[in-house]
């Protein structure tokens, strides 16, 4: 009898963990216990950040320590920045961040030491620096020279300062801040299951982050929001986003991103934070159509199709909102997401086994060899 798992491990359950959990009859999403939906109120992603990583809330003086290494660990050296201005302007940003990420392994000082003390030190470098990637690249890419990080902002105010060198307006910053929240973690997704796998052969941090950054590169995770957003611009006018979209859900080999969930059967419990963030930066911006046209696409493809938003269909038109550039939805993902591999690889090297699962063979069997002459 077969033994093979479900295609794409669908409901296959791989190992334990404590990081988070995912009720997707309910449509409930918790970090460690706690309800995202509180964390998006009341927490901040560095607040976030700690809870993920250590397990707990932290205390005043500890939540103190944890932002200040934060926000004093966001430079990157000038030699990875020199390295960057070598790339050609054509190289998308999630290809930067993958090899600028791989290249911060090389400056950092816990390089060598995969103790538990020296991963939690380069997952904070990480957090710090992955934003200074992303923004610097922007600038680079444009012709214009990289903002220095600002240490006295937040890490959400500090990343939308390094793109356009503003200060982002309250409601900006903790838009922002919200987003990087609810993308943090979300259990053994595929780009967490790649980090997992590469941390389980004893691999360090960095490689592991970057085995994440690849998964999520992928236009069926990561890239999601940026489809979303393609869409959008196809539109142009809210007005025809409901015809455009019932036209093309005629068409069966039409698909519309941001739809749909592996573990959901409702909508995913992080879209409403981003739907209301949406059009409440775009009433400060004087422009909520984008949001418009999207909650027209939710709409029409619920009642059509009886499947509901998730996490990315509202992402995309919140970061525009901002007017952050399509192509770097994903990076801002990686950007969050680091905080969930990082606790997923301290929490594989705490009780570690070697991932390796097997699979069904169905090829030929007792093939016979013919000699290279005879062939």
């Amino acid at each position: 009898m077969s033994t093979v798992g479900k295609a794409g491990l669908e409901d296959v359950v791989v190992s334990t963990s404590e990081i988070c959990f995912i009720d997707g009859r309910e449509g409930k999403l918790l970090y460690r216990g706690f309800d995202v939906d509180d964390l998006a109120e009341h927490s901040t992603f560095e607040e976030t950040v700690f809870l993920l990583w250590q397990g707990h809330l932290p205390s005043k003086k500890e939540l103190a320590d944890h932002q200040k290494a934060l926000a004093t660990n966001r430079k990157i050296s000038p030699k990875v920045l020199a390295a960057l201005r070598l790339l050609p302007k054509k190289t998308t940003p999630m290809e930067v961040l993958r090899t600028g990420v791989s290249m911060l392994s090389s400056y950092d000082p816990d390089a060598a030491d995969n103790s538990h003390e020296a991963s939690v030190r380069k997952a904070t470098r990480l957090t710090a620096q992955m934003p200074t990637l992303v923004a610097a690249w922007e600038r680079i890419r444009r012709g214009k020279p990289p903002i220095a990080p600002n240490p006295r902002l937040s890490l959400a105010a500090n990343f939308l300062y390094m793109m356009t060198g503003k200060k982002p307006s309250e409601l900006e910053a903790r838009t922002f801040d919200i987003a990087l929240i609810l993308h943090a973690d979300h259990e053994f997704n595929a780009s967490t299951f790649a980090a997992r796998v590469t941390a389980a052969t004893l691999s360090d941090m960095h490689s592991a982050v970057v085995s994440g950054i690849g998964a999520l590169k992928g236009p069926l995770h990561g890239g999601a929001n940026e489809q979303v957003m393609l869409m959008v611009e196809k539109i142009k006018n809210p007005l025809d986003a409901e015809s455009f979209v019932r036209k093309n859900l005629a068409d069966k080999g039409f698909r519309i991103m941001g739809f749909g969930h592996r573990v959901y059967r409702v909508e995913d419990p992080r879209a409403k934070h981003l739907r209301r963030l949406a059009f409440e930066v775009g009433k400060q911006r004087g422009d909520t159509s984008k949001a418009e046209m999207i909650n027209t696409i939710a709409r029409v493809v619920t009642e059509v199709k009886k499947i509901y938003p998730n996490v990315d269909l509202f992402s995309g038109a919140a970061y525009a909102s901002m007017s952050l550039p399509t192509d770097q939805f994903t990076p801002i993902f990686a950007m969050s997401r680091v905080a969930g591999w990082a606790a997923h690889v301290l929490e594989q090297h705490s009780n570690n086994r070697l991932i390796r699962p097997r699979s069904e063979y169905t090829g030929a069997m007792r093939a016979s060899y013919v000699p290279l002459d005879r062939r």
